[in-house]
């Protein structure tokens, strides 16, 4: 005779925030070079993490550096919604008319492989240094990211579902805007968060080759420290730099998020109302 077996709980372990794994890979990043430069680098060389870390909370309160951080935030807001202006659509024309995109592609595939570092001198002689400078290559060196996977959603959208509202007599235009644009979305916010990173690094970039004559700017403030052979205001800058670049990546996922809601759900993430 089997006797009824009690129902046990569902019981599953307590999943760990994002944010809280994150913090502890940050923590024992830090703890590691900490213990590197106490046993294996001399600090000769580099100076301690914690000691880079200290110069980091000091820059925050150093008003020439807050001016050079808004400078650099205000270059990436420009260029990136100058990018995302121009590389949405013009991804949704290549992506969508097969004539043009052959019609370009050996034009893209020669200057996409063009470094934007090495355009600093012919920009700057034409546009002549600063923020105008900042932007173009900013955009020259984001746009590809932002471009590529608005085609490459493109290419994943579902013929079947072009072809029904081509049957209900849509034109081009409304295929676009009511089918394809949503399924490329979620590609095109990616390439967005990538050219995010990369318009980043390219004004720090920037503005470590052409130092402070380029105006304001991290890249400018690593540079002038770098001068002075301040190495604890060049690793604490870089390391505010990096901080920074992971705000805004936060600040667009969050985005994303809010503006593909639907997208969260598709992969089971879950969605949740703030």
């Amino acid at each position: 005779m089997r006797l009824p077996s009690s129902a046990s709980p569902d019981v599953r372990p307590a999943r760990v925030p994002k944010w809280a794994a994150g913090l502890a890979g940050i923590v024992a990043f830090l703890l590691l070079a900490e213990l590197a430069g106490e046993t294996v680098i001399r600090r000769s060389t580099l100076p301690l993490a914690s000691t880079v870390v200290a110069e980091a909370g000091r820059l925050l309160g150093n008003g020439q550096f807050l001016t050079d951080l808004a400078a650099t935030v205000e270059a990436w807001a420009l260029g990136m919604a100058i990018t995302v202006i121009f590389g949405v659509p013009v991804g949704l024309v290549l992506g969508s008319v097969p004539v043009v995109r052959s019609a370009t592609r050996a034009i893209v595939e020669f200057l996409r492989p063009i470094p934007s570092v090495a355009l600093i001198p012919l920009v700057a002689l034409v546009l002549g240094v600063g923020l105008r400078m900042d932007v173009t290559l900013i955009v020259y060196a984001s746009i590809w990211p932002v471009l590529f996977n608005t085609i490459y959603g493109l290419e994943g959208v579902d013929p079947v579902a072009k072809d029904t509202l081509r049957a209900f007599g849509f034109g081009r235009i409304a295929v676009i805007r009511r089918v394809s644009l949503p399924a490329a979305a979620p590609f095109i916010a990616t390439g967005i968060r990538i050219a995010s990173s990369i318009a980043i690094i390219l004004n720090i970039s920037t503005g470590i080759v052409t130092g402070r004559i380029d105006g304001d700017g991290i890249g400018a403030f690593i540079a002038d420290a770098n001068t002075a052979n301040n190495v604890s205001q060049v690793l604490a800058a870089a390391l505010l730099a990096g901080l920074l670049g992971l705000a805004l990546n936060a600040l667009l996922v969050w985005a994303e998020r809010r503006a593909l809601p639907w997208h969260r759900a598709y992969l089971g993430e879950g969605v949740t109302e703030g």
